[in-house]
């Protein structure tokens, strides 16, 4: 934690982003880490565990972090909560929750709350498009011979 905790102060002061950091550790040894870096590239999705998450995935040359934890600064978002569970790490420690972050103006909390609604009341509309062509397109998907699962 004490990485993450550094990585965030570092990346928050020279204005990339939030206070947000993250270290990706299998058996003891960081093997992935990130801050916030959505000011400096631009990108909302440059969280600090998306931007850990993706630096152990190269380091490591896959995408399953199965078998790892990530301690991050702050609660995960949504967003990050997902890519978590996408690489299959198996624990999550962080430092202040998200109340805490939502009372320094990053408050996730809408999120979670339009994430629990049915589609039809969210705040964003969702409309199936296309639906038979995109059919068609994961039949194709499954008749690859070697496609790998994940």
């Amino acid at each position: 934690m004490e990485r993450a905790i550094k990585l965030a102060r570092q990346g928050m002061l020279r204005g990339e982003g939030g206070p947000f950091g993250a270290v990706v550790v299998r058996e003891g040894k960081i093997i992935g880490e990130g801050w916030n870096r959505v000011l400096a590239t631009n990108d909302p999705t440059a969280h600090g565990e998306i931007v850990a998450i993706r630096d152990a995935c190269v380091k490591t040359g896959g995408f399953s972090l199965q078998g790892c934890e990530i301690f991050t600064t702050g609660q995960p978002c949504p967003m990050c909560l997902g890519a978590i569970h996408w690489a299959r790490i198996g624990a999550i420690y962080y430092g202040f929750s998200i109340e805490d972050a939502a009372a320094i103006g990053f408050d996730d909390r809408e999120f979670f709350k339009q994430f629990s609604l049915p589609a039809g009341q969210r705040a964003i509309s969702e409309t199936e498009l296309a639906r038979e062509q995109a059919l068609a397109l994961t039949a194709e998907y499954l008749a690859l011979p070697e496609k790998i699962n994940y």
